[in-house]
């Protein structure tokens, strides 16, 4: 083997690994950067929209800080301060409501599929001075179980464990595969009765473009007559 064949071979592993280095450090960013937090003030309250599809986990991690004036730092919130969570599915229908503390978590399935809106305020209008109120929310979606606790329970070896989080995987994937199946039959419901709608306008501009003609013409040659120039 030549060494510029070598060179060669060895010049596009040395890229294969600096690509298989990059998406790995792609993947982890926006497995880390799944967070994010806000801020409210009181009787406020912030909602987000999640397109999901039914029969899906969504757990919501949350925290709240109050802002001390005195310090100019963000303190844990006190125990009289909490999070109301109230979450409708896509008909707008309440699937839950409900007071929580000033730091958890909610949880809830998913029953239909489609954009679930999850809102978020105060349990309270009684603040310290009215100061803002900072919200740190993590959404996921999914099934997250806590392996460790399911190894432990039911007595999975390590190969047994990684079999059960790759069918629990594949059974997500097969919900949303199902869910885009429904949003594109139903994007082209929607495409198709648009066509039929544009279609039906133009016949019926045309239909009155060509009798608005008939009139004039008629209207013309009456006119004509009537003045006998015809």
């Amino acid at each position: 083997r030549s060494a510029c064949g070598v060179a060669s071979e060895r010049s596009s592993f040395m890229e294969l690994r600096s690509l298989s280095c990059l998406l790995l450090g792609v993947l982890a960013l926006a497995g880390v950067a799944r967070g994010l937090y806000f801020h409210i003030s009181e009787t406020e309250q912030k909602c987000f929209i999640e397109e999901v599809p039914a029969e899906t986990m969504i757990v919501g991690k949350y925290k709240t800080q109050l802002f001390d004036n005195h310090q100019q730092v963000w303190l844990p919130s006190s125990p009289g301060i909490g999070m109301h969570v109230e979450i409708k599915n896509p008909f707008g229908k309440i699937m839950l409501s409900r007071h929580y503390a000033a730091e958890g978590r909610f949880t809830f399935t998913t029953h239909d599929s489609g954009e679930h809106t999850i809102c978020i305020g105060t349990n309270t209008t009684r603040w310290f001075g009215g100061n803002r109120l900072r919200v740190h929310l993590d959404i996921q979606i999914g099934e997250y179980a806590d392996y460790r606790e399911v190894a432990v329970k039911e007595k999975l070896n390590d190969l047994q464990l990684r079999v059960r989080q790759l069918l629990d995987q594949v059974e997500q994937i097969v919900k949303e595969q199902a869910y885009q199946r429904v949003r594109e039959e139903r994007f082209r419901q929607v495409s198709d009765s648009t066509n039929a709608r544009v279609l039906w306008w133009s016949l019926g501009q045309s239909i009155i473009l060509i009798l608005m003609g008939v009139w004039q013409m008629r209207h013309l040659k009456s006119f004509f007559e009537a003045k006998k120039l015809v």
